[in-house]
Formats: structure tokens, C-alpha cells, sequence
């Protein structure tokens, strides 16, 4: 039945967002404006839209469905979010914001003097940005498929339509205001809707938490099922099914359902009597050898190797933070180094708390409304749970609030990377004014599009995962050692950015591609950084001393340009001496 409330939200996000992006064309008329918002944009502020751009899909929906699937071992995921700006506010806030470049490629060329670099890392701002938006575009598809019952290519077009003209008419000017709001409507979005079913759902039976691993229904319930699906039973049942179940049609009957695998088609209504073994479908069922309240990650069919696997998940999401092109540029828009500490330490404390809720809403789950496990997508989960533990009115309310959040979430996410990509495309590849950065935005939004059609049987947390890996595995490397290190050479920086960030490349579309589904062979492709990173330092590292020749000119000038505080760099030039014997 069609959510008229949620059509509702999600329909005045969208046309506040096209709003916003419309009065951009009115304020952004310079490269500065549409690039890095004039350098302009306050600490408080910028924390806030930093926030709003990074709460992407994945942290709205993909870490709560994870939990589910997968179990508690998923919370490292927000964990690495929110830590990687602690090593961001050490490492690279203050330095990078006083460089004062546009883009990452600006960064490689001014302190590599190389054009060769430059390319490098344009190439691999696009890799990136676009990889990052394909689970933004994959969580509209499901949330409009899931609310309005449209095909999953719907959602996808309707973002990408919406935001390729929002970045067009007002680039990073025009967004980073709608991005703070939308911080704030994300954190009410999961936070009142977490805290009024906790109220709800009450005290009782705990369970569906116990270390077995396997959740059972806590009363009669009846699961109907949306779109047909292979499901898993752990230990056999009886059933009173309506529809076609294995492939027989009954109506109103009861069965006894071995332990097993089993067909149910669409429209099938299943009623389960209390304490029956949960059905998950093929999505949902945990790897071999493990159990939900494991503290750590797995990969693979088999389960095999969680340690590596939940070390690949921390390394990528920790380092990644450092290397992500559409959050670094956001430092270039803070007046100052001073600027840019505060607001990475603000956007800690947003991060986290944000980061509280999707727990409460997994474990709630987990807990009270066990029939999710049916579904074909975990990443529905948040969106589906409003109504199960609240029928009527008051569900269809929270599930509107959530439904306008996790739209908000695509919203932002997808407009920071835009810019991104698009900046990459006009500033570093086509070198053109503003009108180029137009054309840009529209021609790297329909690219995400076509993309993201094929890409909905991967989760959003590991698609988001996947693109902080390649992040940690080039960017990071160059940008703290080319700010911490003046040895580093630009070949050897060249070297380590497409020796880790390719290799990374390759691990992940081999696991795309079901290279390896179980073993070592899982592990080390499906989490590439816990091997790429580390590769991606020592060889950046390694060749810049063997190739010192090649050390950049002026190269004591840029890194006093990094290190030194603003107000001594300003004393030094009205004094006439010499910038590099300040």
C-alpha cells in the first residue's frame, strides 16, 4: 500500500534541495564559488555539511542492514567512519587547508611540480567519486521501489536527474547550506524514530541476542512476502501458507517445511507460530562459523578468516576518511588552518552522534520484528521497520521521517561527489570556466546513473566500503606523506598512488565478478586495503629513495607553506624576507 506520508517527505526534500540549488544560480558566479564556496564557509557550518555530504546511504541504511545480516561485528564500519577524522584532524586538516589548492590534483601538481601526478590523480578523483555514488543512486532506487512500488531503475534516474541540476545551477556554494540543514533532518530522521520504537517495542525476551546465532519469531507472526524469494530454514517448522510456496500452490493450508532451502513467490502469505525458526533469505543468512553477536567482520561464503576480514574494514574506513576527494575540498572552503581544526572536531562530535541509532535500530530488529530477515535487501530494513512494530497512523509518520532522511542522505552525499567529479572533469581535464563546470556536472551525473543500474545485488556498505579502500590505497599515502615527509619524490608518489589505488581496483571487480567466494581468496579481494594500503606506502616510500634526483623544486617552500601558521607566513612577506627562510 502506498505511504502517502513518506511520498509526501520525500517530495519536500527534493524540491528544498532544488530550491537551494536554484538561489546557487543567483550567488555562485566564480570558480571559487562553485569549487570551494569562496573559502567563506564558517567552522559551525562547515562541520555540519561536511556531516550532512558524509551521512551517505550506506551510514543511513547500509550499517542497520548490516547488523542485521551480518551481526554486531558490522559496527565497526561507524567506528572507522567517525575515527578517520581523528586521524584527519591530526594529519591533515590544518596543513592541506594552507596549501590553499581547488582539487587533489591541484595538491599533486603544486607540491610534485608534476603534470604526469596530476593525471594520475584526476583519474582516480573520477574512479572514486563515481564508484562512491553508486550506492547512493542504488538507495534511492530501493527506497522508492520499497514506498512506491516502481521498478529499482526509478529511484536511480530520479536522483540522478535531480542532483545533476542542482550541482549545475549552484555548485558548492549553492549545497553546502542544504547540506547543513540536511545533517540536522538525518540525525532527526534516525534518532526519534530509534527512540520512539525503543519506547514502544518495551522489555521482554532477549532471545534472538543469545550467541546461537539463530532468531525465532517471539509471537504469531504473519510474513508476507513482497517479491519472490529463496529463503533458508534452520531447523524444520510448521507453516499455514497462502500462495505458492516450492512451487505448489496452497491456500490456507498447513505444511511442515523441512530444514532447508525454499521457494516462495510473490504475494505468498506465510503464518509462523511462536518460537518457529526464523526464514532468511539468501541475502541474510550469516557466513558458516559464525554467530551474530561476534565481535568481528566476515568474507566470504564460508566465514573463513573474520580477524583479516574485520582489519581490511577498519584500515579502509580509518585511512580512507584521508583520502576521499569530496571531503577533502571541503577544507579548501574554511578561511583558514585554525578554521579547518575546529571544524574536523566538530565533525567528530556530529559523527558520532549520529552513529548511535543504527544500532538501536538493528538490535530492535533483531528483537521484535525477525520477519525482516525474508527480505531479499538488508539495506530495507530501516526503512521497513517503522510500520511492523507500529501499524497504523503512527508508523506510516515515523516511516515518512525516516523515509525523508534516508532520501536527504542520498541527497547530500550525492551533491558533494558531484562537485567533486565535476571539478575534476572542468578544472583538471577540460579546463574551463564555470559553463564547463555545468556541462560537467550534467555529463558525470548521467555516467553514475548508467552505472548504478547493475549494482543493486551489492549491499551499500560494502560498495561504500570498497570505495574508501581505493581511497586509503592512493590519496591517503600521498596526501600525509607528501604533507609530512619532503623526501617524497613524484615518482615515487606517482609510483604508490596507481601501484595501491590499481591493485585495489582490480581486487574489487574480481570480487565483483565472484572471483573467489570462500578462503583466503575472499578475504584478501573482497577487503583489498588491509594488503593495498600497506603496499601503497612502501612503494611510494621505497622509490622516492631510490629515485631522489627527483625530488620536486622549492620543495623547503611548500612544506613551511603546510606548517607554518598563518599569521607568522603574513609577518614573514610584509617583512620582505624570503618565504622559505621564515
Amino acid at each position: 500500500m502506498l505511504n502517502v506520508p513518506a511520498v509526501a517527505a520525500i517530495a519536500a526534500v527534493t524540491l528544498l534541495t532544488v530550491a537551494v540549488g536554484a538561489r546557487g544560480v543567483r550567488i555562485a558566479r566564480t570558480p571559487d564559488d562553485f569549487l570551494v564556496a569562496a573559502r567563506e564557509v564558517p567552522p559551525g557550518l562547515n562541520a555540519a555539511a561536511i556531516s550532512g555530504e558524509y551521512l551517505s546511504a550506506a551510514s543511513f541504511l547500509g550499517i542497520a542492514g548490516l547488523i542485521v545480516s551480518q551481526g554486531l561485528g558490522a559496527l565497526w564500519y561507524s567506528v572507522g567512519y567517525t575515527a578517520g577524522y581523528l586521524v584527519l584532524l591530526l594529519l591533515v586538516a590544518a596543513p592541506l587547508r594552507r596549501f590553499g589548492a581547488y582539487t587533489i590534483p591541484d595538491f599533486a601538481e603544486g607540491r610534485f611540480a608534476s603534470r604526469g601526478l596530476r593525471r594520475a590523480t584526476t583519474g582516480l578523483v573520477l574512479i572514486i567519486g563515481w564508484f562512491y555514488l553508486l550506492p547512493q543512486m542504488k538507495g534511492a532506487g530501493i527506497t522508492l521501489q520499497l514506498l512506491l512500488g516502481t521498478p529499482y531503475w526509478v529511484g536511480v534516474v530520479a536522483l540522478g536527474i535531480v542532483v545533476s541540476a542542482n550541482i549545475a545551477m549552484g555548485g558548492m556554494k549553492g549545497v553546502t547550506f542544504v547540506q547543513c540543514f540536511q545533517y540536522w533532518l538525518k540525525l532527526c530522521a534516525i534518532g526519534i524514530p530509534a527512540l520512539v520504537l525503543l519506547a514502544a517495542a518495551g522489555h521482554g525476551s532477549t532471545r534472538n541476542l543469545s550467541p546461537d546465532g539463530q532468531p525465532v519469531f517471539s509471537h504469531r507472526t504473519t510474513v508476507q512476502v513482497q517479491t519472490g524469494t529463496e529463503f533458508k530454514l534452520a531447523r524444520p517448522t510448521t507453516v499455514r501458507v497462502t500462495g505458492t510456496l516450492d512451487r505448489t500452490r496452497l491456500a490456507d493450508q498447513t505444511v511442515h517445511l523441512p530444514a532447508g532451502m525454499h521457494t516462495a513467490a510473490s504475494g505468498a502469505a506465510m503464518v509462523f507460530a511462536a518460537g518457529s525458526p526464523v526464514p532468511a533469505s539468501l541475502s541474510m543468512i550469516q557466513p558458516a562459523s559464525t554467530t551474530w553477536d561476534s565481535p568481528f567482520l566476515t568474507a566470504g561464503t564460508d566465514g573463513a578468516h573474520p580477524l583479516l576480514a574485520t582489519y581490511g574494514v577498519i584500515i579502509a574506513t580509518l585511512f580512507g576518511a584521508l583520502g576521499l576527494p569530496h571531503i577533502l575540498v571541503r577544507f579548501y572552503t574554511n578561511p583558514d588552518g585554525g578554521a579547518a581544526r575546529r571544524t574536523t572536531l566538530i565533525v567528530v562530535v556530529l559523527l558520532s552522534t549520529f552513529y548511535l541509532f543504527p544500532a538501536v535500530l538493528a538490535v530492535l530488529t533483531r528483537l521484535r520484528a525477525p520477519e525482516l530477515y525474508l527480505s531479499k535487501d538488508p539495506d530495507s530494513v530501516v526503512l521497513a521497520l517503522p510500520s511492523l512494530l507500529m501499524p497504523g497512523r503512527p508508523g506510516e509518520l515515523l516511516g515518512a521521517l525516516v523515509a525523508a532522511g534516508a532520501f536527504a542522505a542520498f541527497l547530500s552525499t550525492s551533491s558533494g561527489l558531484l562537485v567533486s567529479v565535476a571539478g575534476a572533469l572542468s578544472h583538471d581535464v577540460m579546463r574551463g570556466g564555470v559553463g564547463t563546470f555545468r556541462l560537467c556536472a550534467i555529463i558525470a551525473g548521467t555516467i553514475a546513473t548508467i552505472a548504478a543500474l547493475p549494482v543493486n545485488r551489492f549491499s551499500l556498505g560494502l560498495l561504500v566500503g570498497w570505495a574508501f579502500a581505493i581511497a586509503a590505497s592512493s590519496f591517503c599515502p600521498l596526501i600525509v606523506l607528501g604533507i609530512w615527509w619532503r623526501r617524497l619524490t613524484w615518482v615515487g608518489a606517482t609510483a604508490g598512488v596507481l601501484v595501491g589505488g590499481g591493485a585495489c581496483c582490480c581486487a574489487i571487480v574480481a570480487t565483483m565478478f565472484g572471483a573467489a567466494t570462500r578462503g583466503w581468496g575472499a578475504a584478501l579481494l573482497g577487503q583489498p586495503a588491509v594488503w593495498t594500503v600497506p603496499l601503497a606506502f612502501s612503494v611510494m616510500i621505497v622509490t622516492s629513495l631510490l629515485t631522489r634526483a627527483s625530488t620536486p623544486p622549492h620543495v623547503e617552500h611548500m612544506m613551511l607553506r603546510m606548517h607554518l601558521p598563518e599569521g607568522l607566513i603574513r609577518r614573514t612577506y610584509r617583512a620582505g624576507r624570503p618565504y622559505s627562510r621564515a
